[in-house]
């Protein structure tokens, strides 16, 4: 069951076309990873998604219901952190938190407090004393302690410490496994990598690749290292092999994964010593994919 489902979502902004073709969706209980370049769409996407702007064109539809018509109707079933908090500076942080939670149709408040505490804020001092971290804090607590069946975080942990972090990442999983949906929109791919079901890639306002990390990975290509008892020639004129790179006895390349077999078959002509493969990491596809494109304009 889709929760988000976007179809051809468009935005112009005068003479400037900030998306051109986004179409994506998230399924209900999945961690749906939002990833792109700076300025490649994806914070408008989560603005036509809150509607706070509406579309040019296409749908975009959240629990079913039109995101720009309904909007006031999802927002009591949604929670929202973006990457840059600004909050009530003469409110303490936990007055904060009970608004945040009253505005997403009211929360748990031992479930607040718990979060309070992993997540070591002091609820008590006023939000214009607070760092970027603690204002994050604010607002993930907000929104974690809320009964919202969907998150939208656009990055959320800008500002917070690695063991912050972790915290962040226990909640998702948490929220997961109530069968909430989440929407993490991230430039920190390790962020991405562990927690998502699925992954969407954007760039320049159009969807390039959705789908989930194996499928993504069997579309780019692994790293070898091997060392062999003979020096190894022509491994650059192979097919699938990409970026050879010599170092004494050890030679580093990539292949792409549907010609690894003929390329082992190759190596073990001169007779390996030593051979290690590792998949791609959602950097590695990202950069890939963000390259080809600079290339290709």
């Amino acid at each position: 069951m889709a929760i988000v489902e976007l179809k051809g979502i468009a935005k112009t902004f005068g003479q400037v076309q900030a998306l051109k073709d986004v179409t994506f969706s998230v399924e209900k209980g999945e961690v749906f990873g939002f990833i792109g370049p700076n300025g490649s769409g994806k914070s408008t996407t989560i603005r036509v998604l809150l509607g706070m702007i509406k579309a040019s064109a296409g749908t975009a539809e959240i629990f079913g219901q039109d995101v720009w018509k309904q909007a006031p109707v999802i927002h009591r079933h949604t929670a929202y952190v973006p990457g840059d908090v600004h909050l009530w500076p003469n409110l303490t942080g936990g007055e904060v938190i009970d608004l945040l939670m009253e505005l997403g149709g009211g929360g748990d408040q031992e479930r607040r407090d718990q979060l309070i505490e992993r997540f070591q804020l002091d609820p008590t001092k006023k939000c214009r004393t607070y760092s970027k971290g603690n204002r994050q804090k604010v607002a993930l607590i907000g929104a974690f302690a809320s009964y919202a069946d969907l998150y939208l975080f656009d990055e959320p942990t800008s500002g917070l410490d690695p063991l912050m972090e972790r915290i962040f990442q226990e909640c998702v999983r948490e929220v997961r496994s109530e069968g909430k949906s989440v929407l993490l929109s991230s430039h920190i791919l390790s962020e991405v990598e562990k927690l998502c079901d699925r992954v969407g890639i954007i760039r320049d306002g159009t969807m390039i690749e959705t789908g989930s990390l194996s499928d993504l990975r069997h579309l780019t290509r692994m790293t070898m290292d091997v060392e062999t008892e003979r020096r190894i020639v022509s491994l650059e004129s192979q097919p699938g092999v990409y970026d050879v790179q010599r170092e004494g006895e050890g030679v580093s390349f990539q292949v792409d994964t549907e010609y690894s077999g003929a390329v082992i078959s190759y190596l073990t002509k001169f007779g390996i010593k030593h051979l290690e493969s590792r998949p791609p990491t959602l950097e590695d596809l990202f950069l890939r994919y963000y390259e080809e494109g600079r290339q290709a304009t």
